[in-house]
């Protein structure tokens, strides 16, 4: 039961959006203005982001096992710190526009993520982490407000005309021309051992069979939290082909599903669009989804599934375009100051036991 309250608007959309800006790599180097407290890890606009807050947030999104390490466990923070930092900007973006989030909605989201976990098992989930249901239904508001701003900001925006449907057609007409069955289907694959290249948006790799397993949990928990497949695929898939695509692999020919394993033909040849599956063996994991079945000949524009899925395709690729835009506009107009990472450089790497200094102190 790693993701505890995940959901459809989790917050790996902010890791996404992370990854598209460039955040990871630092911050500003605008002067902004002392904290409040003492104990503030980073400033945003004048707002500070605390010590308790990236603990807080970590442990929520606490994988088992935790990191090995003291520099793994320091890096872990410093990546959910730049999630925080965007996160503080998104939400400040959604109190400008006042965009709010209704208690009733709130309520029915926290209840469904909730539906299938025994109280028993969350009380001992919220106590291993040290948390509360409180902290959970914060960071669950949080998250819900970001995705409304998003869903506001950028999906509404885009629009995909009859005309650039019709030009992608003529473009790719050969594409929509079968020679056999062939099945459109989409993949996340976790292994047990480190990999060579990994492509996905988090840059997370299992490297051990025990890694692999709580990963392949973090998956299914979010797929059955109603997260889209695409987005979880691109966050946590290990195949460094498919994960940039939401591990869209395309319409594969009968006659080589015919060819793949016994597992994997069986699972995608009686398996239903829209359906997706967990293969496992040997410590390595496969989710896959049946996206369509096309049958042979000619298609055309006249055909409903071909015209919705040339539309999708123009407005995925718009949509991340636009958010990696709108996420950028907000980012180059921010001040930030990243304290913790100033004080890891000045200690060569060794995780400060207080907490940071203020601006311009020592």
């Amino acid at each position: 039961m790693n993701a505890l309250l995940t959901s459809v608007r989790r917050s790996r959309l902010i890791v996404f959006l992370i990854a598209l800006a460039g955040l990871a790599g630092g911050c500003q180097s605008k002067t902004a203005a002392p904290p409040v407290s003492a104990d503030a890890w980073a400033v945003v606009n004048g707002r500070e982001i605390t010590r308790d807050d990236v603990e807080r947030s970590f442990r929520r999104n606490l994988q088992a096992p935790p990191p090995s390490s003291e520099e793994e466990t320091a890096a872990a923070k410093l990546e959910m710190l730049d999630q925080l930092v965007v996160q503080d900007l998104l939400l400040a973006k959604a109190r400008e526009l006042k965009i709010e989030l209704p208690d009733t909605e709130l309520d029915a989201a926290y209840v469904e993520a909730r539906k299938d976990i025994p109280d028993e098992s969350f009380k001992q989930e919220l106590a291993r982490r040290n948390l509360t249901a409180a902290d959970m239904r914060e960071g669950l508001r949080r998250d819900m407000l970001v995705q409304k701003l998003l869903e506001r900001e950028v999906v509404s925006r885009v629009t995909v005309t009859d005309q650039e449907v019709v030009a992608f057609f003529e473009s790719n007409r050969a594409q929509f021309n079968r020679t056999e069955d062939a099945y459109r289907i989409a993949q996340i694959v976790i292994t047990p051992v480190r990999d060579a290249r990994i492509a996905n948006r988090t840059g997370n790799d299992a490297t051990t069979p025990q890694e692999a397993a709580v990963k392949v949990r973090t998956v299914m928990d979010r797929l059955k939290a109603g997260a889209p497949f695409a987005d979880v695929a691109a966050d946590l898939s290990e195949d460094p082909e498919s994960a940039p695509r939401g591990g869209d692999l395309g319409f594969v020919p009968v006659s080589a599903l015919q060819q793949a394993p016994p597992a994997l033909r069986d699972a995608v040849l009686n398996g239903t669009p829209g359906s997706a599956r967990l293969l496992s063996g040997g410590g390595a994991h496969t989710v896959v989804l049946v996206l369509a079945k096309d049958p042979a000949g000619q298609k055309d524009l006249s055909m409903p599934e071909v015209k919705d899925a040339i539309t999708q395709g123009l407005r995925t690729r718009r949509e991340q375009l636009l958010r990696a835009a709108y996420l950028g506009a907000i980012r180059n107009d921010a001040v930030v100051v990243n304290l913790i990472a100033r004080r890891l450089v000045e200690s060569q790497g060794k995780m400060p036991s207080v907490a940071p200094a203020a601006p311009g102190t020592r």
